[in-house]
């Protein structure tokens, strides 16, 4: 296969040629051997062309060469922008571009070069690629990344301090020398602020004040080196906010402040608020506030608000009218943490006038001591006062003072309180059930009309009682002892002790004793307040005893000297021969009920009994209801379904059951409802011929249930087949009717009225007549 030779022809080199060692590699002598076939190698040098050419197009890039001379052979160039933006001559090799090239855009295309015979269309060379490279011209302005730019400063910063950067990229080639170099300056705002090569802009002045100017808006312009299009520029701007710094002291907003306050209020709460102007934000506010003339430091305090800058004044301590009406002092408000480097000319410190008025209002009483402590001896009882409680009124008036027990513990009229605020003890207090009585007793003025005043005020009264030896000693447990039939003497049935419901104080001594020394048993103190019961003689026998009891007396050493007679039941046991018991007797328990149990018996009782009582009466209640809405029902029903037939229209007279609305026995209205129906009434006397007998009908059997004790009125009023003898046409019933109805004459049932208008057609008609039904 035949090698080809690729020549590249360059704008900037119009022409490659061969060097004499590349001939002579060729073997391109005319002596040369041309049927001996030698080893080509491609020769591949870079394809070179400028951007932006201004010449008519095509321009050439350059020529592929093969050393083969086929006549029939052609060039063909492939790839992504073959034979679109580049096309080569298929004789010569030549390549041309036929669209001007951005280097911006692409900076480098990839072709590949075949050299193929035009019969066969088969490649006479292997394919190759080659690069076509494009040459930057310095034809882009530098574009700043952003139109707006932002950055913060502290106020007052010294000269060069950074402020912010700004970026303005050139599209050109970076590698060409000039060609992607950005040049930096502020057009406006140069007086405060500067900019260098590399964007970084830097404060100019060291006189930035937040204060008198917040914000700056300044505009920087990058600026392309010397080319093409060279000195093009563009242009962003740039806000720079000034952060601030405290270097602003407080100043008050009036010399003077003036505020009124009623005595009562409450310590800790608002009195009045102090304002200043502090040009600082108000995370560097700082201000703090002093006393400078007026030494009430401790009747007042001034508390920072951290989100308004004000200053709280509150009292620290009760404020009295009748003591100092007006309170008046200078405040100083500074700011201890301005930076003084920054110190602006104009004063340190500023101070105002304060001057607090106290109003006054009506106080309630006040004690003349926050609690009273009484003591006294239980069981005791005198008509004297136990003590008294005083208060005063604190206004000038100087009212008299009403005293009331508000509330006792424990509940009880134990200790009364005079108007007066006298103490007096009412009944005898017992220790043992309550060591202390806590009263709460209540201050109210009398007014000048004699009612008291709406406000009151409390104390407290602590009354101790003292023990007095009031209560014998008894046996501290409920002892059940056993002792074996066959115990030795001196054996140990027991350990017993003793308490006292009285205080037992130190000192305290039990003495134990029997009430007589014929028994079997012996005490034996411990002197520890306790005592040993032991065996004395032994030999037990339980078929005569099986229990014995034991008068145990228990003494105290108070005063006086208290004792009481406690027994011990003592059980006589079987024991094996280790000493344990194996059988014994209970002693006997006495088994009883208190009185707190028994009440709760019997008002469990009595519930059980009520609650009966109420299930009873529930149920003969509904019977009743039962049997008279059944009744009810029964006299509906009767009323309703009766077939007496009236005598027709004409008779208007025979009926008035309105008398039906009322239905009695034994003088007891029953009011079945407003749906009864109309009154039966009752016929006149001098009706005509129709209306009398049946009127006579219904009074006697009307009687009849009048008179009946037994029966309610309706049981009468049963369904009866009673026809009137009135009536022209008698009855209408077709039960009835014969064949000798067609001898009656039918023509009066016109004359009845259009009711009986069908009536009249149907029987009106002659018997050859056709009636289609």
């Amino acid at each position: 296969m035949k090698k080809f030779i690729l020549l590249f022809s360059l704008i900037l080199a119009p022409a490659s040629v061969y060097t004499e060692d590349f001939k002579t590699k060729l073997n391109l002598s005319p002596s040369s051997n041309s049927h001996k076939r030698f080893k080509r190698e491609w020769i591949w040098n870079q394809m070179h062309i400028m951007e932006e050419i201004n010449s008519p197009l095509p321009h050439h890039v350059g020529k592929i060469t093969s050393s083969s001379r086929n006549k029939n052979a052609m060039y063909v160039l492939e790839g992504e922008y073959a034979n679109s933006i580049f096309k080569v001559r298929e004789d010569t090799g030549d390549v041309y571009a036929f669209e001007r090239l951005d280097r911006e855009k692409k900076s480098e295309y990839e072709l590949t070069a075949l050299f193929i015979d035009r019969t066969t269309n088969k490649s006479l060379e292997p394919p190759s690629r080659f690069i076509i490279k494009v040459y930057d011209v310095n034809d882009n302005v530098p574009v700043f990344v952003q139109k707006v730019f932002n950055g913060s400063v502290p106020e007052m910063s010294p000269v060069g301090t950074s402020v912010t950067k700004v970026t303005a990229v050139d599209a050109d080639d970076p590698t060409v020398a000039g060609h992607a170099t950005v040049i930096y300056q502020v057009i406006q705002g140069e007086r405060y602020f500067t900019v260098d090569e590399s964007g970084v802009i830097s404060t100019a002045t060291a006189d930035l004040d937040r204060e008198n100017q917040s914000t700056y808006e300044i505009v920087v312009k990058a600026k392309d080196s010397p080319g093409l299009h060279g000195g093009d520029s563009s242009t962003a701007t740039v806000i720079i906010t000034l952060s601030d710094i405290n270097d602003n002291f407080p100043t008050f907003e009036q010399q003077s402040f003036h505020f009124k306050v009623f005595e009562n209020v409450r310590v800790g709460s608002e009195v009045g608020k102090l304002k200043v102007q502090d040009s600082d934000d108000p995370q560097n506010r700082n201000t703090k506030y002093n006393f400078v003339r007026g030494d009430y430091r401790d009747t007042f305090e001034i508390i920072p608000n951290a989100f308004t800058n004000e200053g709280i004044i509150k009292p620290k301590k009760p404020l009295d009218y009748e003591k100092i009406k007006e309170y008046k002092f200078d405040i100083e408000a500074t700011d201890p943490t301005v930076n003084m480097r920054f110190f602006k000319p104009g004063g340190t410190k500023s101070i105002a006038t304060v001057t607090i008025e106290v109003l006054d209002v009506d106080e309630p009483p006040i004690f003349s001591q926050p609690s009273y402590v009484y003591k006294v001896k239980e069981n005791y009882f005198t008509k004297n006062p136990l003590g008294t409680v005083l208060a005063v009124d604190p206004d000038a008036a100087k009212r008299k003072i009403r005293y009331t027990l508000r509330r006792s513990s424990p509940s009880g009229d134990y200790v009364k309180v005079s108007n007066s605020g006298d103490i007096f003890i009412s009944k005898h207090l017992d220790r043992e059930a309550s060591a202390w009585h806590n009263l709460t007793v209540a201050a109210q003025e009398i007014m000048a009309d004699n009612r008291l005043s709406d406000i009151e005020s409390h104390t407290q009264v602590y009354i101790q009682v003292l023990d007095q030896n009031d209560n014998a000693p008894e046996f501290a447990y409920p002892y059940e002892p056993k002792v074996c039939e066959n115990a030795a003497p001196g054996k140990v049935i027991i350990r017993i002790s003793a308490t006292d419901k009285d205080e037992t104080l130190p000192g305290v001594n039990f003495k134990y004793s029997l009430i007589t020394e014929d028994s079997n048993f012996t005490l034996v103190d411990n002197h520890d307040n306790t005592a040993n019961v032991t065996v004395k003689y032994g030999q037990f026998n339980r078929e005569l005893v099986k229990i014995h009891y034991l008068p145990v007396i228990i003494s105290d050493n108070g005063t006086p000297e208290l004792s009481s007679t406690n027994t011990l039941s003592i059980s006589v046991c079987k024991c094996d021969e280790k000493g344990e018991f194996t059988f014994c007797e209970e002693a006997n328990k006495q088994v009883g009920v208190s009185i707190q149990a028994l009440v709760a018996i019997f008002i469990c009782i009595l519930t059980i009994l009520v609650i009966t009582l109420l299930i009873i009466l529930r149920k003969r209640h509904k019977k009743e209801l039962t049997v008279l809405r059944k009744s009810v029902a029964e006299i509906h029903e009767q009323l309703v379904t009766y077939d007496e037939e009236g005598g027709g229209e004409m008779d208007t007279t025979s009926y008035d059951v309105s008398v039906l609305n009322s239905v009695r026995k034994n003088g007891m209205n029953l009011e079945p409802g407003p749906c009864l129906y109309a009154q039966v009434k009752k016929p006149t006397k001098n009706g005509n011929s129709g209306t009398g007998e049946m009127a006579f009908m219904i009074e006697v059997k009307k009687d009849e249930a009048d008179n009946d004790g037994d029966l309610l009125p309706y049981d009468t009023l049963h369904i009866y087949g009673y026809e009137g003898a009135e009536s022209i046409a008698e009855s209408l019933s077709s039960l009835e009717s014969g064949s000798s109805d067609s001898d009656i004459d039918y023509d009066f049932l016109n004359d009845w009225g259009p009711r009986f208008k069908m009536l009249a057609e149907l029987y009106g008609l002659e018997p050859n007549e056709d009636f289609v039904y």
